[in-house]
């Protein structure tokens, strides 16, 4: 069987001018980009502003094994079925960062044949979009650092300074580092780190904004440190953000690229999904909305994260109400959540999970279950879509689907990867039918609600959890926070983990009986973000110990990538 870069490789490739032509982008909003990927101008919108709407469509998914259950992979397979119904629709999604493309989890064009092509471009450099914000996060950086030197005007406390530096590689030994040694004319000592570039502010603040204007506004509004009166200093007082919004300028603009079937796809944004959105761009939705009749979006991890800020923060922001959420699962993670053994990547995936074991599966499904009951807490319909693996028998097929419909839920097994769209019609045209149907969309809580109050529903309503344990220092901090009128309007953004719908990544299932630990409030102020941390994070990921970058190669006379995945 071929792997997906030799698939992407082997398709038909248009040039992206002639597929915009098709379907009406007029070539004065194109900036091209070679032959296979351009900008949008956001002049686009002043001409589709009248235009109504179509329908808002998030795929999620239910708690992933670590290998993912493909949710990018059923986001184009979905958009690409759609279209062979002769339907107009448009994809959206993040653009990866670099550090899992040479990790072990490797690329995220979708797969098979349901990927975004040229694969090697949107998986590597694309239009320089990442760089582009790591350079302008890292000149804010340099301008704190040159402020100390020249005799810190700003009277900024040096160790209040909370702003890193970034770089799209994982490299844990740039965690925590010192810098300014070596002689008084390379600046002033002190300690500092990295994180990876997709977990900058800079890069959520991209994800958020309207427009260009709306972009420098939020850059202004960044704190980096304290003065030495205990005051809040902002990249506007460092008169850095103004040059940030220029090196900017040209990545707030979505990349058009295509499928292999030759639908299209905007690449947009790729904020983290565990302490930002992890979803592509608000600009790029409203593009595609009022273009397109069908709009297919995706949030990363599992409902009780990426679906949850889809719903209470991004859909919040934009003022844009979804039709349908689609959730993706597979036999092997439900397997997983039902007692099978450890998953990891990397590993021999072991037996249990290549044939058919329905008694494991059933144990496993209340995750699913728990899932589609979030989903419906919005208003929003749900559409179970049973990711096809080789191994999939049909009574598994029919156990998923029995409980899924019992809970409320259409459900579609689909063959996306191997077939591309043709295999995805059964989830198209149940997620056209859930289209159709009345939505009646709500939040989970008023933006009015106080911050421990919000953290308290999430953690019931969401997770599963019996309630919240603030560490004294982070209820400390809440409460500064909830007394604070500037922040009643910033959204809350949980940090948890992905592997579970508590905070323990081995908790697999629907763990009961346990409660959140709040450890700290990270503020971001660009982005008006207030994360509660539950659990430890890292903001700079390491490398396993045999990383993909090692299989990475180019072919000298053909001039083609090698390895890539």
């Amino acid at each position: 069987m071929l792997q997906d870069l030799e698939i992407a490789q082997k398709s038909e490739i248009r040039h992206i001018a002639e597929i915009a032509e098709n379907v009406g982008i007029d070539k004065q909003y194109l900036e091209i980009y070679g032959k296979y990927k351009a900008k949008v101008s956001l002049e686009i919108l002043r001409k589709l502003e009248m235009r109504k709407n179509g329908k808002y469509i998030d795929v999620t998914a239910i708690t992933p094994t670590p290998l993912g259950e493909g949710k990018t992979v059923t986001t184009i397979g979905l958009s690409q079925a759609i279209g062979k119904i002769g339907k107009s629709v448009f994809t959206c999604i993040r653009q990866p960062s670099l550090g899992p493309v040479f990790g072990i989890k490797g690329g995220a064009a979708g797969g098979g044949y349901s990927q975004v092509i040229p694969m090697e471009d949107f998986n590597l450099h694309l239009t320089g979009d990442v760089h582009a914000v790591g350079l302008a996060h890292n000149l804010l950086a340099a301008f704190i650092d040159n402020s100390l030197f020249k005799k810190n005007p700003l009277s900024i406390d040096p160790f209040s300074i909370s702003w890193p530096r970034v770089i799209d590689v994982s490299d844990r030994a740039l965690r925590n580092i010192v810098i300014g040694l070596g002689g008084s004319e390379n600046g002033i000592p002190r300690e500092t780190g990295f994180d990876i570039t997709v977990a900058s502010e800079v890069m959520a603040i991209l994800a958020l904004a309207e427009d260009l204007l709306d972009m420098r506004k939020r850059l202004g509004k960044i704190i980096v440190a304290r003065n030495k009166d205990k005051k809040f200093v902002t990249a506007e007082d460092l008169k850095a953000s103004g040059a940030m919004a220029v090196l900017l300028r040209d990545a707030v603009k979505p990349t058009l690229m295509q499928t292999i079937e030759h639908t299209l796809v905007f690449v947009h944004a790729g904020p983290f999904a565990n302490i930002a959105i992890g979803q592509s761009s608000i600009i790029a939705d409203r593009i595609g909305l009022k273009m397109f009749d069908y709009h297919v979006t995706e949030s990363g991890f599992a409902a009780d994260i990426g679906f949850e800020k889809f719903w209470n923060v991004k859909c919040r922001i934009s003022g844009l109400k979804p039709n349908v959420a689609v959730i993706t699962c597979t036999t092997r993670a439900l397997k997983m959540h039902g007692g099978g053994p450890r998953v990891a990547p990397g590993l021999h995936l072991p037996e249990e999970y290549k044939k058919e074991d329905l008694l494991l599966l059933e144990k496993g499904l209340p995750n699913l279950l728990h899932h589609i009951r979030t989903v419906k807490m919005s208003g929003i319909k749900p559409v179970v879509c049973i990711n096809a693996f080789y191994s999939d028998t049909k009574d598994e097929i029919a156990l998923i689907r029995r409980y899924a419909e019992k809970e409320g839920a259409r459900v579609a097994f689909s063959e996306h990867w191997l077939k591309g769209g043709d295999g995805a019609l059964e989830l198209a045209d149940a997620v056209i039918d859930a289209c159709n149907e009345h939505v009646g969309f709500q939040f989970l809580y008023p933006i009015e609600m106080p911050l421990r109050q919000r953290v308290e529903v999430i953690a019931k309503s969401v997770y599963g959890a019996d309630g919240v344990l603030w560490i004294p220092e982070a209820e400390a901090k809440a409460k500064r926070i909830e007394s604070d009128p500037e922040k009643k309007d910033y959204y809350t953004m949980m940090v948890k983990t992905h592997l579970s719908l508590s905070h323990e990544p081995d908790e697999k299932g629907v763990p009961k009986g346990w409660v959140l630990p709040v450890r700290d409030i990270l503020v971001y102020t660009g982005a008006k973000f207030l994360c509660p941390v539950a659990g430890t994070i890292s903001l700079m990921p390491g490398t396993s110990s045999d990383p993909a970058f090692r299989k990475i190669d180019i072919d000298v006379d053909t001039r083609k990538v090698k390895g890539l995945f």
